[in-house]
């Protein structure tokens, strides 16, 4: 497997202020360190030099995407707030989506990650490719940041890749705990993109994700949530990939599958509760990896959502990049047990309460295929 790989140092340099973890210095909110900063990241590229990985992966040069590219995805308003926020050096360009001085740079970087790992994919100069993009994308709706999220990084590089006529039909599964709305929101009318998120329900942002929200229009049945309980474990999330995701995407027969993805549903992380270790992560990239072989030519990229975690990320994301490269490395998780163990890692009814009623919603989109075709 040739497997790409985008990095840039400057993706590090996205500045989120001096936020105590999610809340801004206040009277009685003594200053700290932002949750998205750039320390889980650099620590996954960091793994992935000091373990070797590296020598087995394609680097790839990422470009800044342009302000034509963010237009057919964004609102004008919207970019121009940004670019305000970030020649200023400071502020909130929507909730919780802080900006310092350069991001509106370093975002168009942060798509151009993005796009340039599913360029490499549809080309055919890798199999599959990971984007370690900074700042994340899936919570950013055409006209406002939120999240942490200032552009869509998913959303301007397939519009730019189907404007180039490289992509026709995209498959997105979006595993970060929290709902990603903004591609959602980007889609929702569109029966070219199948969206799919697992998240934890209600989480962030609450009132998105439900069950009922299944597209709109000509983009019916196209978008799928999978709103599971706080507290699910590894057999919940694989219950979830084998009975919903793999059917979906075997009946939509995508041209290139893209994974959003987050690592803040694992065990340690402070803005989810649910109990992923590495190991499921892994496994999670070996079925994404066989269902691309099945339904897109094996044509698979994966760009970087959340995950907050400084030390847990790197073990989590070095998994999946293992698994894309066909390579393992002689790094041990030294948490991976651990998680395990915990209590009430199988699949528990109340979870799969929610996985069958998600599983009803594979009628309405095979339905609607045989209706296109």
């Amino acid at each position: 497997m040739a497997t790409g790989y985008v990095f840039h140092e400057q993706l590090m340099w996205h500045d989120t202020g001096p936020s105590a973890d999610m809340m801004p210095p206040g009277r009685f909110v003594e200053p700290g360190r932002h949750l998205e900063s750039p320390g889980s990241k650099r620590r996954l590229n960091n793994l992935i030099q000091v373990s070797g990985l590296a020598r087995h992966l394609v680097p790839i040069l990422a470009e800044p995407v342009t302000v034509e590219d963010l237009l057919r995805v964004h609102t004008q308003r919207h970019v121009d707030d940004i670019r305000v926020l970030s020649e200023r050096g400071s502020g909130f360009a929507g909730p919780q989506a802080p900006i310092g001085l350069n991001s509106f740079d370093i975002a168009l970087l942060s798509a151009g990650t993005t796009y340039a790992a599913m360029r490499a994919v549809l080309t055919g100069r890798v199999d599959n490719a990971y984007a370690l993009a900074r700042p994340p994308g899936h919570h950013a709706e055409p006209d406002q940041a939120m999240g942490n999220c200032l552009f869509s990084n998913i959303g301007v590089a397939v519009r730019r890749l189907q404007h180039e006529r490289l992509l026709g039909r995209a498959a997105i599964v979006d595993w970060d705990v929290h709902h990603g709305n903004g591609t959602e929101t980007v889609f929702y009318s569109d029966p070219s993109v199948l969206t799919i998120s697992l998240h934890q329900d209600n989480l962030y942002p609450t009132g998105r994700g439900a069950l009922a929200d299944n597209g709109k229009g000509e983009g019916e049945g196209y978008n799928i949530n999978i709103p599971l309980p706080a507290g699910s474990g590894t057999g919940a999330y694989e219950a979830t990939f084998d009975r919903i995701v793999a059917p979906a995407l075997r009946a939509y027969k995508p041209d290139l599958v893209i994974v959003a993805s987050g690592f803040d549903a694992s065990g340690f992380d402070p803005l989810g509760r649910m109990m992923l270790n590495s190991e499921c992560f892994r496994r999670l990239a070996a079925r994404m990896v066989a269902l691309a072989a099945e339904t897109s030519k094996g044509r698979l990229m994966m760009t970087h959502e959340g995950g907050y975690s400084e030390g847990y990320v790197p073990f989590c994301g070095h998994a999946v990049i293992e698994t894309l490269a066909n390579h393992r490395t002689e790094v041990v998780d030294p948490l991976t047990d651990h998680i395990d163990e915990w209590a009430g890692q199988d699949l528990q009814p109340h979870q799969a309460a929610v996985i069958d009623a998600a599983e009803g919603l594979l009628a309405g989109l095979r339905q609607r295929l045989a209706s296109a075709a």
